[in-house]
């Protein structure tokens, strides 16, 4: 992870609110429950880290018009000002990672990490 703070220390953003963003950039509007499952982040967290990001104009948030009880989220101009800042210095830290491991083993990381998360082999 060292290398992704190094990125992220001048943006004022956490690892996990830049995981957010990244859902959010890939996916476009998510329901909270969804982005929370996407993002690998427990529903209490996302909550915290949703409404810190919508503080600081990253995030929108709009409740659904038939279910009151449900949150769309979406990335602003601004949240995704700071991903397309970073998207070749994050590729390159992928790429670094890849160097390192080498293709194969890369791969299998990816997939074991997968098998901690229930919710990426949905």
């Amino acid at each position: 992870m060292a290398p992704i703070r190094e990125m992220l220390a001048e943006t004022g953003i956490t690892e996990q609110q830049w995981r957010v963003l990244r859902v959010l950039s890939e996916f476009g509007v998510l329901d909270a429950k969804t982005l929370a499952d996407r993002a690998s982040l427990l529903f209490p967290s996302l909550t915290r880290i949703v409404a810190t990001l919508r503080d600081k104009g990253l995030v929108t948030q709009t409740r659904d018009q038939k279910d009151r009880r449900r949150q769309f989220i979406e990335i602003t101009d601004a949240g995704q000002k700071i991903i397309d800042d970073r998207a070749d210095e994050a590729a390159q830290i992928v790429a670094e990672f890849k160097a390192t491991l080498g293709a194969e083993r890369y791969e299998t990381l990816l997939d074991l990490l997968a098998d901690l998360d229930p919710g990426a082999r949905a």
